[in-house]
């Protein structure tokens, strides 16, 4: 008997739920009827009797009125009546706050039972703070999600608390791109729809181009052109035996200098899941990741692993190209500086980074349905041009990414496009098959490395061990923990 009734009062919620969802998001509009009381009675597997009792709640609620004859129909809103909050989290560095503030405040304007509410939250602690506040039943309704941020959120044991969603005002093959929704994959499915994305691309200077000489369409197009082009534009301008311009920067952070490791195909675990960090190739993009700074000194020495040096330097004119991403693009929004982009040199074959960010669901939320809703707004034209003509960041909407007449000169580089070119062989951080712990293991010992007081092939030899003996130990505790269960 507890088992039929516990499965009554979910069909009976589920309808509840369903019906509020659909008003409180629009989708069933003021004025509109809801569907007749038989068919709701058919589809849910419910009594009319028990269909009456949660129309009767919506009444109740302001939501619904009775009109004899004729059916239930959504109410017009009235003044005073609360609407429904739904909880969004954003992380504070993030360079796309002003617009999904805007994004925020059309949806408000839109939706006369619902409203987003924006909490910002700061970055250094922002997974951890999300899975505090869902597990202590506090938490936001719907949260940014970057693919960092996800691979952190499995590192942490955590993705059971993400209700899983896919738009479905956005499919993958025709209306977005596939490879997005590997950026959130967990045993095999995508759990998180994607919002917006940047592969790892090439910014340069077109001014100090054109005064080292430099012409052509593609003239990085691999390792050599890229080393040529940047001697070219690398400057000692008041002669006193001190750069004060180089041709190229990059960061040692594990979202750029793994590109050049994909270029000469290089790997950094196998596919019986060992850590190979000293395969050959990896080795050799070291190597020259290091030539650059230390042999044909175009690029500074290192000092640390934040991307923010390089576009720092690239803002202030001090270098002419740095790896970087649509993202960082936000930073260069009305400058007077020349600047292009173009997609990563090649050396064995293509290949770059893919970034990300999606909309994590809360599955603890008191209105799913509201919120499914809401992602589905977030990732909808409105939303989704907003996102292109306030920023450089690409949406995850394949139409609204591709649409030209959303271009501004004072926003976009000319060559925005090119992303398009690069998407078939963008790789994600998840399919270099290291964790989030793994790769700040991997940031903090490759810091001699980058010092060129340890060579790259004494670094991954070491580190290789390290991750290897780390992942056994690992290993051999989860089976000691099963044998004792």
């Amino acid at each position: 008997m507890l088992s039929r009734k516990n499965d009554f009062l979910i069909r009976y919620q589920t309808l509840r739920d369903d019906l509020r969802g659909e008003i409180l998001s629009g989708r069933i509009k003021p004025n509109e009827y809801i569907l007749p009381e038989n068919t709701l009675s058919q589809k849910y597997n419910l009594s009319r009797v028990s269909v009456r009792k949660v129309l009767a709640e919506l009444v109740e609620e302001g939501l619904i009125e009775k009109i004899t004859g004729k059916g239930n129909r959504v109410t017009i809103p009235k003044d005073g009546l609360a609407r429904e909050k739904i909880k969004l989290a954003w992380f504070s560095s993030s360079y796309e706050l002003n617009i999904v503030e805007e994004i925020v405040k059309r949806y408000n304007q839109s939706q006369p039972f619902a409203e987003a509410e924006l909490t910002i939250i700061p970055e250094s602690s922002y997974m951890e703070s999300i899975v505090q506040l869902i597990e202590s039943e506090d938490g936001p309704d719907v949260f940014m999600v970057s693919d960092s941020q996800f691979r952190q959120l499995l590192d942490m044991g955590k993705p059971h608390l993400l209700h899983p969603y896919l738009s479905d005002k956005m499919n993958p093959q025709e209306d977005s791109y596939p490879k997005l929704y590997e950026l959130f994959e967990y045993e095999g499915k995508s759990i998180i729809t994607p919002f917006l994305f940047s592969p790892v691309v090439v910014c340069y200077n077109q001014r100090l181009f054109e005064q080292a000489g430099i012409r052509g369409q593609d003239p990085i197009h691999n390792w050599t052109a890229l080393i040529d082009t940047a001697k070219s534009c690398t400057k000692d301008t008041d002669e006193d035996g001190r750069i004060d311009h180089y041709g190229f920067c990059f960061s040692s952070s594990p979202h750029r200098w793994p590109v050049f490791m994909l270029q000469n195909e290089g790997m950094l675990v196998s596919d019986n899941n060992e850590c190979v960090l000293d395969h050959p190739n990896t080795i050799e993009a070291l190597q020259f990741c290091l030539d650059l700074m230390y042999k044909e000194q175009v690029s500074p020495i290192y000092s640390h692993g934040s991307e923010y040096m390089a576009e720092s330097l690239f803002m202030k004119e001090r270098v002419a190209m740095i790896l970087s991403t649509y993202y960082f693009m936000n930073e260069f929004r009305g400058s007077t500086m020349q600047w292009n982009v173009c997609p990563v040199p090649e050396q064995k074959s293509e290949g770059t980074l893919l970034l990300g960010g999606g909309l994590g669901i809360n599955k603890n939320s008191r209105r799913l349905k509201l919120t499914e809703s809401f992602v589905d707004y977030m990732v909808g034209t409105e939303a989704q041009t907003l996102l292109k003509k306030m920023g450089c960041t690409i949406p995850a909407l394949k139409s609204v990414a591709e649409d030209d007449t959303l271009l501004d000169p004072a926003i976009h580089p000319e060559n925005y496009n090119v992303f398009q070119e690069i998407m078939p062989y963008a790789k994600t951080l998840l399919e270099l098959k290291l964790s989030t712990s793994e790769f700040d293991l991997l940031r903090d010992e490759m810091q001699l490395m980058w010092m060129n007081i340890e060579s790259p092939s004494e670094a991954c030899v070491r580190i290789v061990q390290l991750i290897n003996d780390q992942r056994a130990q690992a290993a051999a505790s989860a089976k000691s923990v099963v044998e004792e269960s």
